[in-house]
């Protein structure tokens, strides 16, 4: 029997609220067994840059990442944001390590072809190196990954959060009974946007279709399911997408993805 790992991704939203992130950081640190944290930053990225008179470039709510927004992002992501979650967690008893793609070759990617836009220094994951998080995890050490990865050849590449989550527990559930979470605003995928409580507590491929049709499931949601999919179709056990409270035991507000 394998055993459990939780791999948990938090957004700029928790990133950016203080209070927000000592509550979830007090909700991770009681999950039981292994675990890794995955976290973005770009919102609080933003605001560094414009600080420094960085013009930051945004297209369909993707970063264009230059030279210049590479080093606010590897500073930012791999730095302020990404320490001050580790020393946190610390406070909390829980032994975290910052790791970025390139600390232990971790996780290799490739720069983005260009098509019709030049994403700059963007990354497409290529490869989880397993075996370098499972030392890690067997030591007891709680990983938590910025989202930077590298290229093997020198280069740091700016790469989406929620695709480094989903590529570390496909990549750890050959060895784990994995269960991947998306912690962000919303309490799960909701059925009307305007309430927060109508949230669909279990999707299965069959409903996915359902919600697909009836325009349910859009826009943002959109690449998150299919990431959750995704994942779930190469033998990750379960995804969960709620707010931070889907970390505690008693919670059941939230939505679980399964095939």
């Amino acid at each position: 029997m394998k055993p459990k790992l939780s791999i948990v991704k938090i957004g700029g939203n928790v990133i950016e609220n203080e209070a927000e992130l000592h509550k979830f950081l007090d909700f991770f640190s009681e999950l039981k067994g292994a675990k890794i944290l995955v976290h973005g930053g770009g919102k609080l990225a933003t605001q560094i840059a414009d600080q420094l008179g960085i013009t930051s470039q945004m297209v369909g709510g993707r970063r264009i990442t230059d030279k210049e927004s590479l080093k606010v992002i590897t500073m930012v992501y791999g730095g302020l944001a990404n320490k001050n979650i580790v020393a946190q967690l610390q406070a909390k008893g829980t032994n975290a390590i910052g790791l970025s793609g390139a600390d232990g070759n971790t996780i290799q990617a490739v720069k983005r072809p260009v098509k019709e836009i030049d994403y700059g220094f963007a990354g497409d994951v290529e490869k989880v190196n397993t075996a370098a998080i499972e030392k890690l995890l067997k030591a007891d050490f709680t990983p938590v990954f910025c989202a930077i990865t590298h290229n093997n050849q020198g280069q740091l590449l700016n790469t989406n959060a929620d695709t480094i989550a989903s590529e570390i527990a496909i990549g750890m559930s050959g060895v784990f009974e994995t269960t991947l979470y998306y912690c962000f605003e919303k309490k799960g995928v909701l059925l009307d946007i305007s309430d927060e409580n109508s949230v669909v507590t279990h999707i299965e491929p069959k409903k996915y279709q359902e919600l697909l049709q009836n325009n349910i499931i859009a826009d943002g949601m959109l690449p998150k399911l299919e990431n959750c999919f995704h994942a779930l179709n190469q033998q990750v056990n379960k995804v969960c997408i709620g707010d931070i409270s889907m970390l505690q035991p008693s919670s059941t507000l939230y939505t679980t993805i399964t095939l």
